[in-house]
């Protein structure tokens, strides 16, 4: 087990990314008795605890849940919707040590926007997750506050690596990098749905096709996460000259996909500056 086997972890709100980091945690060891969660809903709560063994809030009928699940807690996980991030940074504000982690992996909330929210010098980490870290496949990143360092850095990379793969980047990556990893799933699935319209459009019957196109994306994905390996060399493995993969690679070429990919991943970086502008001016008002 990493570092964080002898910490208090809070995990404020436990939707389906914070469970996925809950839920590798435990799985690698870390004692339920060191977390605390919070939820809106009981039913939520009783779901949680007995699936997991951990002690959950619910703030619906617990005004001080989230603030009881801060007291005391060496990292404390944001999991809420972005718009209620600021909020609830401000509600626990006072109950936070100076020493304590506050980690949020909410999309499209600032550094900044969290920092102001909270007691001067509190170490703040984001994270940017994607959704495949529910399987423990996922790609987190890491950005540092303006307080936080190596130490609270290392904190935040030993809890999320039980999600995946973690990266650290500087804040002004993390737009660029949600449009690769964090649309990135959805990428796929819609090449896996293409994939599948395209049989069926050549005779294929659609279930056997939704199928047999879903299965290839998802072995595709396994090949490139074997160690070392590179896309493009294994996409010319695939591709004998003159052979019917390559008057497909070319049928792309000629229709532009690599650059209607990448015109998709700049619409997608736009985006999140726009969401984080309008939420800015939605946490200032």
């Amino acid at each position: 087990m990493t570092s964080t086997s002898t910490q208090r972890i809070a995990f404020l709100g436990c939707g389906s990314m914070n469970e996925s980091i809950l839920a590798g945690l435990l799985t690698a060891g870390l004692d339920p008795a060191l977390v605390t969660a919070t939820v809106r809903r009981a039913e939520r709560a009783r779901e949680l605890e007995e699936r997991y063994g951990v002690r959950t809030l619910a703030t619906s009928g617990h005004d001080g849940a989230n603030v009881e699940a801060a007291s005391g807690a060496d990292v404390v996980v944001l999991g809420v919707k972005p718009v209620g991030i600021v909020a609830m940074a401000q509600e626990i504000a006072d109950a936070l040590k100076p020493s304590t982690v506050v980690l949020s992996v909410a999309a499209a909330v600032s550094i900044a926007m969290i920092e102001e929210a909270l007691p001067q010098g509190q170490p703040v980490v984001r994270s940017m997750p994607n959704t495949p870290a529910r399987l423990g496949r996922g790609v987190l990143s890491i950005s540092a506050g303006s307080s936080a360092g190596p130490e609270h850095m290392e904190r935040a990379r030993a809890l999320l690596e039980a999600a995946g793969t973690v990266v650290e980047i500087p804040e002004d990556q993390v737009d660029a990098l949600s449009a690769v990893s964090g649309s990135g799933p959805a990428y796929a699935f819609y090449l896996a749905e293409a994939m599948a319209a395209a049989g069926v459009e050549l005779g294929l019957e659609p279930e056997l096709s939704e199928r047999i196109a879903r299965e290839t994306v998802a072995g595709a994905g396994f090949m490139l996460a074997e160690p070392d390996a590179d896309a493009a060399a294994l996409r010319k493995a695939v591709t004998s000259p003159k052979g019917t993969t390559h008057s497909a690679i070319e049928a792309f070429e000629e229709r532009g996909l690599a650059r209607i990919v990448a015109d998709g991943a700049r619409a997608a970086t736009a985006r999140a500056a726009e969401i984080t502008r309008e939420l800015g001016g939605a946490s200032s008002s």
